[in-house]
Order: structure tokens, then sequence, then C-alpha cells
């Protein structure tokens, strides 16, 4: 039997990708003691994107029009609370490179608590963290100083520029992405499927053989039924 793991790849720029992140987050210890592994994984998701010819919601009236309604629904269903920034999007490029930089250098701690630093800073505090000063800011919250001027430093040398992009294309030639949040599912028996978005966790949960409960429409005085 092989290692049950959940690869998760991400972009701070997406807002689907806040809410798997702080979903697997706050079910890391269940999944552990379930012997299920998770990996976040920093991708760009603009070049996910062009890659695979996708478009992004707000480009399309349609889905921009549907987005206003389903980001909230998924705000309340995760647990958050926050308005979209008046600058989105951003280039996402800097804070990608620095989280790229930081997981081939620090600790798995000090990477995630960055990770989640960059997802508060941008869609609560509104910081473009696109920017190297207000990068730092975000950075500063997991990092001292001197670190924090390593880490803007190493997001732009050219090896992480590269590590960066070679994931991104990686994520879409390979595995098939089309956007965030992008999983790759590896279920200990040597098979691994990909799930896409942030209302996919019941699909993976029956995929991995792990105990869960589905969701029920509940009545008083009737049986539960499934949805």
């Amino acid at each position: 039997m092989g290692q049950k793991k959940i690869e998760c790849y991400i972009d701070i720029v997406s807002t689907y990708s806040f809410y798997a992140f702080t979903y697997l987050q706050s079910n890391r210890a269940a999944l552990e003691a379930l012997d299920v592994e998770v990996e976040f994984i920093p991708v760009f998701l603009g070049g996910i994107n062009v890659g695979s010819g996708n478009k992004p919601p707000w480009t399309l009236p349609a889905k921009a029009a549907y987005s206003r309604y389903d980001v909230k629904r998924a705000q309340r269903y995760f647990g958050h609370d926050f308005e979209v920034p008046s600058f989105f999007p951003i280039l996402s490029l800097l804070p990608q490179r620095a989280l790229t930089y930081i997981k081939q250098t620090y600790s798995k701690d000090k990477y995630e608590a960055t990770f989640h630093s960059c997802f508060e800073s941008f869609w609560y505090r509104h910081i473009d963290i696109s920017s190297p000063e207000n990068l730092a800011i975000a950075l500063g919250t997991v990092f001292d100083k001197t670190q924090v001027q390593e880490i803007v430093a190493g997001a732009n040398k050219p090896e992480t520029k590269q590590a960066l992009t070679d994931v991104t294309t990686k994520a879409v030639k390979e595995l098939g992405a089309f956007g965030c949040p992008w999983f790759m599912v590896h279920d200990g028996k040597g098979n691994v499927e990909p799930f896409f978005g942030s209302d996919r966790f019941h699909f993976m949960w029956d995929y991995l053989g792990l105990p869960h409960g589905d969701l029920e429409l509940k009545v008083q005085g009737r049986e539960k039924g499934k949805l």
C-alpha cells in the first residue's frame, strides 16, 4: 500500500483556493489520523488560464453576474466573511514566487503559515501583495525583517521564477489543470485522479475510502434523505 495524498495546486488570487486551503487546514488533524498527507503547491493561475484556454469568471458577463451570488454562498459555507478587494484581480506572480521560494527553503509550518497570511492579507485586509513592499507586510507576520528581505530577493531569482513556471506548465500539460484549486488525489493503491474546485471534497473522501457524512436533508419526524 502506498501513501494516500492530496496535492492541492492553488493561487492566492483565487477565492476558491482560499476556501480549499482553509477547509483542508481545518481538517488536517482528521486527515492525518486517517493517514492522508496534504501538500499545498503554488501555481500561477494566470498561466493556467492561458495554457488551458480557460477564461476567468470576471471576464465573462454571465459568469461574473453569477459569481456575485456564488462567492457569498461559498463564504458562508466555509466560514468566511469578506468583500472582494476593489483592485481585484492582481498579478499574483510575486507572491506565488515567494511561496515557491519559502516552500523550498523553510519548514512546512512556516510555509503554510505564510500561505495563510498571504490569503488573509489579500482577501481580508485588502493589501495588494503583488508589490514587494506590500508582500513584505504579509511575510512580516511569519518572518523577521532580515528573512523578509531574503525571501523577496529569493522570489526574484531566476531559478525560483523557473520553478513556478515549471510547476504551472506541468499542471496544465501533464495534470490537465484548467483552474484553481486543482487537486491530484492519490488513493494509496497506485491510482491518482484529478479533482477541481472547492466543492468536491465528498467525492475525494469517497475516492480515498474515508468515512464521512454525506449531504443530507433533515426533516423533523421523517427519515433522512440524501441529497
